[in-house]
This record gives C-alpha cells, structure tokens and sequence, in this order.
C-alpha cells in the first residue's frame, strides 16, 4: 500500500507476542518484506499505512478497530510506549493513551490468538453493530 511503513517487530512468545517498536519506521521495500523468509511478513512485522476507505475497520471516518482494542482488550504496558509513527498514528489520534497501552499486544498475524483477541478484531461483528 502506498505510504505504508514498519514501526514493530514482532517479539515476545509464542503464547505472548509484543510489539517492539523501532526507533525510526522504515518504508515498506520488496527487499525489506523478504528479509522475514520463509516467515510471512505479517508474522514478523507490524505495518502503517494511510486508512483506506475499502479497510473493513473504517467507517465514518473512525477507526473501529482501535475502538474495540480499546474496549475489550486489556492494557499491556504501564506508561506509553516509544513510538515513532505516534504524531500520525490515527489509534492515537481517535483513541490516545488507551489505544498505545494495548498497541504492543495487537500482532498482525498470530498463530493461536485468544478467543478475546479474536472477537476484537472480527471484523464480522461490525455487521452485527454498525457503527453509532
């Protein structure tokens, strides 16, 4: 996706995975993607990018996934962690301090994510509750 860049890799367990943010976010390459082989990127690296209106998350200008991380899933860090992408970054801008307590549990792709992980990010419920 155009403008997308890694801020994170993917480290902790494999039952606990946490997000290590980078110190500055690197551009999204063919050359930088291909570095997580045989790994599939998303299982390495977390990526941003500009919302894009087709995203199953967004509507009506809102970022509805960052709202049910928010509401659902529990803070995994005490005080706000180092962020580069964080003056952009719309999880801080719609949802602030609350979205970057629980930023480093949100990993892109994880083998076995909990039952609780795996209802905040359904987009499928949002067809149940559309967006107020």
């Amino acid at each position: 996706m155009p403008g997308a860049v890694i801020f994170g890799v993917v480290g902790g367990t494999a039952s606990e995975p946490r997000l290590a943010h980078l110190v500055r976010p690197l551009p999204v390459t063919d050359e930088l993607l291909a570095l997580t082989a045989p790994a599939p990127p998303a299982s390495v690296f977390r990526a941003a990018a500009p919302c894009a209106s087709a995203c199953a998350h967004f509507a009506a200008g809102q970022c509805r996934l960052v709202s049910r991380v928010v509401a659902e899933l529990p803070a995994v860090v005490d005080g706000l962690p180092a962020c580069a992408i964080r003056p952009t970054c719309r999880w801080w801008q719609q949802e602030g301090r609350e979205a970057c307590m629980r930023c480093p549990l949100v990993v892109t792709e994880l083998a076995n994510p909990s039952e609780q992980i795996r209802h905040a990010v359904d987009p499928s419920v949002y067809a149940a509750s559309p967006p107020a």
